[in-house]
């Protein structure tokens, strides 16, 4: 029990200090983060997942490690498809690039809180009703499918309940205030756009919550590996985006390898009580399909003159 919690709250605090760090010294002054920044802290996430991951391996052995690093794959390939969701998202509302880094500094902080929440309620949830990893198995089954066929990504910000209560709520200035969320006029609180940004940015991850958490939790049901993998896969997609926001059209295949992790997960959890899928294998399958996936890419690439299918409709309404 003591380990336990000198693990939980030695990871929490080190997050707590990565992102002090980000916000209050690396990125304390508004800037556009550039391609090579970018790649830089791209590379330093990878790395320390990677070192956390050897943690793993000497503290707690070989196969929590492995089904960490399975855990970490799964999700930093999902976590791919926020990418093109951001890009819409940012797009949509016009946001400088100058901003872009903040919103998404508040949005992943959201998102962790949101997914440490999703875990231990997932977690609980097969301990109780055994049944309920089934349903978990058929949606990420059907979720795969359904992205499979996907035609192109849409957003639809104009439609989001809770943009629709803010702007009942209080009132949205018309243009941008710099980098605030809030500004004070005549004795009221308004909201900026980026605040509706930032909104629709956290009920999006909510969305794909649904769809990764039950798929780590097809490979590992101890809360420390889910929620570290998905920490640090969360951790490191804010870099990821401005390393590879310019370069997306160029993994157009890649939805169709992540439909096709999530039917293989959502397989796993269904035939569980048959047959346990070595974490091994779905390793190995993982990191197949990914490759394939990619190299088809970049073998048999979009032409110049075609777009990937994303739309973002009724700008006009946006603010």
């Amino acid at each position: 029990m003591d380990q336990s919690i000198l693990l939980w709250t030695g990871f929490n605090l080190f997050v707590l200090i990565m992102l002090a760090l980000d916000l209050g010294v690396f990125n304390r002054k508004v800037h556009v983060v550039t391609i090579k920044e970018a790649l830089i802290w791209t590379g330093v996430w990878i790395a320390l997942a990677l070192v956390f991951n050897l943690g793993i391996w000497r503290w707690m052995g070989g196969g929590p490690a492995l089904e960490y690093l399975t855990g970490y794959l799964i999700e930093k390939s999902l976590s791919v498809d926020n990418i093109f969701v951001f890009i819409l998202v940012f797009n949509y509302f016009r946001v400088p690039a100058t901003y872009q880094h903040k919103v998404l500094f508040w949005g992943i902080l959201g998102a962790l809180v949101m997914r440490a929440i999703f875990i231990f309620a997932g977690v609980a949830l097969i301990e109780k009703f055994h049944w309920i990893i089934y349903v978990f198995g058929g949606f990420l089954v059907f979720t795969g499918i359904r992205l499979w066929l996907e035609k192109g990504k849409e957003i639809h910000p104009e439609k989001n309940p809770l943009l629709k209560a803010l702007r009942r709520l209080v009132p949205v200035t018309e243009g941008y205030e710099g980098s605030k969320f809030w500004v004070r006029r005549d004795s009221r609180i308004w909201a900026t756009p980026l605040m509706l940004v930032l909104l629709v940015i956290e009920t999006t991850d909510l969305v794909f919550a649904v769809d990764s958490i039950p798929a780590i939790l097809a490979i590992t049901r101890n809360e420390f590996i889910v929620y570290t993998s998905n920490v640090f896969a969360i951790l490191g997609l804010r870099s990821l985006y401005f390393a590879l926001a310019g370069a997306m059209r160029l993994f157009h295949y890649l939805h169709y390898g992540l439909a096709a992790i999530l039917v293989l997960v959502g397989m796993k959890m269904l035939i569980s009580d048959l047959w346990h899928v070595p974490v091994v294998l779905a390793l190995g399958l993982v990191l197949l399909i990914l490759s394939g996936s990619i190299t088809a890419s970049l073998i048999w690439p979009l032409p110049k003159d075609v777009q990937p299918q994303v739309k973002a409709e009724d700008k006009a309404d946006q603010k």
